[in-house]
C-alpha cells in the first residue's frame, strides 16, 4: 500500500542535499588532513576515537536524524515549536549546575563520553519558535508589543548564553533580527542599530573629548541645515537635541561601562586589536590571575590569527594539496579542526579552493532564500530566512576570524568544523527546511 507521507524523494530539494553532502565530506576530509597521525586509516575511521572518526559518527547520527525529519509530517514542527523552545531554555538553565569547563567556556554538559552544547542546539528551537510567533494569524508586527515579544524570544537564550562565557555563540542569535526585518520590523530600528555600531567603533578609535566635540558640531551643523524645517516644527529640534544627548551619553558612559564592567579584558583586547588599537588595562583593578589570563589570551589570539594568515597565504593559488600543508599538518594553527578549519582549505587547496568553497556557501544561501520565497506558508518562509541568517552569520564571522578582519570569538564554520553538537544542529536546521519545502503546497501556519 503506497503512503505518500513516507516518500522521502517527493518534493525533496536534492540540490540542497547535495551541497550538504559535499560540505560535510569536505569537512571530514579537512579534519582528517589535520589530525591523521600514521595510524591505519580503516582502523582509525572505525575506532571512533580519532577526531575524524568521531566527526564521521556525528555525520551518521545527522543522517539518521535527517531521514527521521524527512519522514515527519511538516505540521509536527509548527505544533511543537513552543514546546521545543521551552525545552531549549531548560537545557540552557541546566548548564549552570551541570556544566563542564572546557577551554574557558561553561556551556558544555558531558555525559557517557559525549558532550552537548545547548547554546548551539537552541538555534534550532529559537528559529522554530520565532517562525511560529511571526506566522500567527492575529499578529500585528507593527505594534511595539509584538516586536518586544519577538525580540525576547531571541534575547533570553542569548543572555543565558553570555552568562555561560559564550559571547560568540550569543552574537549568532542576533542574526534572527534579520528575519524580523524581512517580516516587517521597521527599517528605522536597523538604522538605529547601525548608527549605534558606528558610534561604538568611533568611541574606540577617537578619544572621548574630541568625539564629544565632533558629535556636538554634527548636531549644530544639522540644526543649521534644517533651520527652516525647525521653524515650522519645533519637535525636530527636540529630536536632534535628544539624539545628541543619547549619543554623548553612550560614548562617554555606556560604552566605557560595558567594556570595563561587562566584557572580559581579553575580549576587549580582541576588539581593540581588530580596529588597530592597543588596549591599556588598569592592572590595579585586576588580580594577578586575571592579568595572566588576559596576557595568555592576547598571545594566543595574536598567534592564532598570525598562523592562520600564514597557512592561508602559503597555499598560493592552487594550494599544496591535501595533507601536504606544513602549517596545518604540524599543528602550527591552534584550533585548526574547529574554529580555524578554513585554514586547511586555504593551505591545501589555495585561493582556487577557497573561492570554490565560498562559492558553494554562497550558492547554498541563495538556494535557501529561493526556497524561502516560494513558500506558501508564512511559517516556512520565516523559518527559511532564519536558516539563511544563521548560516550567513556563521560563514561571514568564521572566515573573517581566520583572515584577521573580525575578532576571534569562537564561531564554527557550518558542516566543516569539528564538533558533534555543531554538525547535528546545522543538519537539523537545514533538513527541517527541506521537509517544510517538500510540503510547500500545503498552507502551514
Amino acid at each position: 500500500m503506497k503512503n505518500d507521507s513516507f516518500e522521502i524523494s517527493k518534493g525533496t530539494d536534492w540540490v540542497l542535499v547535495g551541497i550538504y553532502l559535499v560540505l560535510v565530506v569536505t569537512g571530514i576530509a579537512s579534519i582528517f588532513a589535520t589530525t591523521y597521525r600514521d595510524e591505519n586509516i580503516i582502523t582509525g575511521f572505525l575506532s571512533f576515537r580519532t577526531d575524524y572518526s568521531r566527526q564521521l559518527l556525528y555525520f551518521l547520527i545527522s543522517v539518521v536524524l535527517a531521514v527521521f525529519i524527512l519522514l515527519t509530517d511538516s505540521k509536527f514542527f509548527t505544533a511543537t515549536s513552543n514546546i521545543f523552545y521551552v525545552f531549549g531554555l531548560i537545557l540552557l538553565i541546566l548548564v549552570f549546575p551541570f556544566h563542564t569547563d572546557v577551554k574557558g567556556t561553561k556551556s558544555i554538559i558531558r555525559f557517557s563520553g559525549f558532550q552537548l552544547q545547548p547554546a548551539e542546539l537552541c538555534k534550532v528551537f529559537v528559529n522554530l519558535a520565532l517562525a511560529k510567533y511571526l506566522s500567527s494569524l492575529d499578529l500585528n508586527f507593527k505594534k511595539l508589543r509584538s516586536q518586544l515579544i519577538a525580540a525576547s524570544l531571541v534575547l533570553v537564550p542569548a543572555i543565558l548564553t553570555i552568562f555561560q562565557s559564550e559571547t560568540g555563540l550569543a552574537l549568532v542569535y542576533f542574526s534572527f533580527f534579520l528575519v524580523m526585518y524581512r517580516e516587517g520590523l521597521p527599517s528605522a530600528i536597523l538604522v538605529i542599530v547601525f548608527s549605534l555600531t558606528v558610534l561604538v567603533v568611533m568611541t574606540l578609535l577617537i578619544d572621548q573629548n574630541p568625539l564629544t566635540i565632533i558629535l556636538t558640531l554634527a548636531a549644530i551643523g544639522f540644526i543649521f541645515a534644517a533651520r527652516r524645517q525647525i521653524k515650522r516644527d519645533r519637535s525636530v529640534l527636540v529630536l536632534v537635541i535628544a539624539i545628541w544627548v543619547v549619543s554623548v551619553g553612550i560614548q562617554r558612559f555606556a560604552v566605557p561601562y560595558f567594556f570595563n564592567s561587562v566584557l572580559k579584558p581579553y575580549q576587549v583586547q580582541r576588539i581593540y586589536a581588530t580596529v588597530g588599537k592597543d588596549f591599556q588595562v588598569d592592572a590595579a583593578s585586576m588580580s594577578e590571575e586575571d592579568i595572566k589570563k588576559m596576557e595568555d589570551k592576547k598571545k594566543a589570539g595574536n598567534y592564532n590569527v598570525k598562523q592562520s594568515k600564514i597557512a592561508i597565504g602559503s597555499g598560493g593559488f592552487w594550494g599544496k594539496g591535501l595533507m601536504k600543508g606544513t602549517q596545518t599538518r604540524y599543528d602550527f594553527v591552534p584550533e585548526q579542526r574547529t574554529d580555524f578549519i578554513f585554514c586547511t582549505i586555504g593551505e591545501g587547496f589555495g585561493f582556487a579552493g577557497s573561492i570554490i568553497l565560498l562559492g558553494l556557501y554562497l550558492f547554498m544561501l541563495f538556494r535557501i532564500i529561493s526556497l524561502a520565497e516560494r513558500q506558501r506558508s508564512s511559517f516556512s518562509r520565516t523559518y527559511a530566512y532564519g536558516v539563511a541568517s544563521v548560516f550567513f552569520f556563521h560563514v561571514f564571522i568564521n572566515i573573517g576570524m581566520t583572515i584577521g578582519i573580525i575578532p576571534v570569538i569562537g564561531i564554527t564554520l557550518p558542516f566543516m568544523s569539528y564538533g558533534g553538537t555543531s554538525l547535528i544542529t546545522f543538519s537539523v536546521l537545514l533538513f527541517i527546511l527541506i521537509r517544510l519545502d517538500a510540503d510547500r503546497q500545503m498552507v502551514i501556519r
